[in-house]
């Protein structure tokens, strides 16, 4: 008996130490979490670009620079690509051995660690062939054509939403491993320059004030919360009317997407003045009410408007009483 009652006791202690816990357990579930500072989330997003001061007027532009004043190392190494670079571009359908072919380089501040050189055929109007060459200066890379048109028509579809240009992109930035992170306007510039567009950032030159029917919007680098980032920019050369660009990177420097939309135009018009306007010459306006003459100055701040007196020597003006009806009142 007395050792049932010691059995029973320490299954008591047992249970009650077992419910203790249990109940700590729930405890330190249901306790506040301490949350992160919206510093520390910031901190914690991954953002693939630099994101020091960058905008409009401090992105290096890019350089578009003639096969003669290429310097003698990278002359070389495109020689030495050559093999490379045609049979790509064989590939892609794009006759790199036939007719006469040009090239550029691209000067691309943002991926130092490549050689970009544009090739162009043109064998007349609505006949222009070109494309885009991509060869890595160290080991570790792969010659990439990345086709622009093929003789007046975009491959598959235009080259700057292109999935083939988003990919060999995509390529050469892994290729690059860079010592600190790319600027995200010069990264976007130079997608553009590879895709065939000579985009110029920044508002336009206005040497008459009918050509100012676009607003240029500024270049914007976005954080998602996620991270990543999206860069936004608007090319003022492109015609008919500027482009903005839109291009999302995930929070690894995929680029995902590329968009392309039209600035949208200002609500204004150009107000022509008139000769007397233009001298500042006094304007003289008749009125709905012929009594009074409104009289306007161009060069003052204001309108000012003159009521002309009943009598113009400015002598009284005799009043004369009248009732509640309007009637005279006999005096």
């Amino acid at each position: 008996m007395e050792r049932f009652r010691i059995l029973s006791t320490i299954l008591v202690i047992a249970s009650l130490a077992a419910v203790c816990a249990l109940a700590e357990g729930q405890t330190d579930q249901n306790a506040p979490v301490p949350q992160a500072s919206q510093a520390g989330i910031v901190a914690e997003r991954s953002v693939p670009f630099s994101t020091g001061g960058e905008g409009s007027g401090s992105a290096a532009p890019i350089e578009f620079r003639s096969s003669d004043r290429m310097s003698q190392q990278d002359r070389d190494l495109e020689a030495r690509s050559e093999p490379a670079i045609g049979e790509g571009a064989r590939f892609a359908g794009l006759e790199f051995n036939q007719g006469t072919w040009t090239h550029q380089q691209i000067v691309c501040p943002a991926l130092p660690n490549h050689l970009f050189v544009q090739f162009t055929r043109n064998s007349g109007p609505g006949d222009v062939s070109a494309f885009s060459a991509s060869i890595p200066r160290g080991a570790g890379g792969r010659v990439r054509i990345i086709p622009i048109l093929r003789r007046g028509y975009s491959l598959y579809s235009p080259a700057p939403a292109n999935e083939l240009t988003v990919s060999a992109f995509n390529h050469i930035r892994a290729e690059e491993h860079p010592d600190k992170e790319p600027g995200w306007l010069a990264t976007g510039l130079c997608y553009a320059a590879l895709a065939g567009v000579h985009a110029e950032v920044g508002p336009p030159e206005i040497s008459d004030l009918r050509t100012l029917q676009t607003a240029a919007p500024p270049a914007i680098l976005e954080i998602p919360v996620e991270g990543g980032a999206v860069i936004s920019f608007a090319d003022m050369s492109a015609a008919p009317r500027p482009t903005e660009w839109t291009m999302t990177f995930d929070g690894k420097g995929k680029l995902m997407e590329v968009r392309q939309s039209f600035v949208p135009k200002l609500d204004a018009k150009v107000v022509d003045l008139t000769p007397a306007e233009a001298q500042g010459k006094t304007i003289t306006v008749i009125p709905t009410d012929p009594k009074t003459t409104q009289v306007v100055e161009p060069q003052a701040q204001e309108i000012v408007v003159t009521q002309a007196p009943a009598e113009p020597q400015g002598k009284p003006v005799p009043q004369t009483p009248v009732d509640m009806t309007g009637k005279p009142v006999p005096q």
